[in-house]
């Protein structure tokens, strides 16, 4: 973790434990890591006003909600293309980060130039996602797929 001039060892305690489980009361962290529950509590404010603490999620079982194949997909930009529709790689990645099926997107470095994570049901269900929608889409010149075997 980035050592922050906000941030001390509490608060990296706090967060360790919240992002293992951003469910936990207050009082289940305090007795965790034998501090006050009001201190806890301020913690936690002081992180979200400060922006350290953006956002609190929840992790699926995607089997469970019928989204069974999640797939890397590396896209290269049509930089040319892109300036004469007059967007942005940002703006690109941004717009890709949108779909329902994407999960992230990245921009890299290296052959590629944004990499993008999406799950879906099935395989003609990612078939037509990247044939029918991914390629179609302006500024995208070449894109590879890669299929998640197992997700550790």
């Amino acid at each position: 973790m980035e050592k922050n001039s906000i941030m001390d060892e509490k608060d990296e305690k706090i967060l360790r434990i919240l992002k293992e489980n951003s469910k936990l009361t207050t009082h289940k962290i305090s007795k965790k890591i034998l501090m006050p529950i009001t201190t806890i509590h301020n913690r936690i404010k002081k992180l979200e006003k400060e922006g350290i603490i953006k956002r609190y999620t929840i992790e699926l079982d995607n089997k469970k909600i019928g989204k069974n194949i999640a797939a890397y997909i590396h896209i290269v930009v049509d930089y040319k293309l892109l300036k004469e529709i007059k967007m942005s790689q940002h703006e690109l990645a941004r717009k890709l980060k949108q779909n329902e099926f994407v999960e992230e997107a990245a921009m890299v470095t290296g052959g590629t130039d944004i990499i993008i994570k999406v799950r879906v049901k099935d395989i003609d269900e990612l078939d037509d996602f990247v044939t029918k929608k991914l390629r179609n889409i302006d500024g995208i010149e070449k894109t590879q797929t890669m299929i998640v075997l197992n997700e550790i």
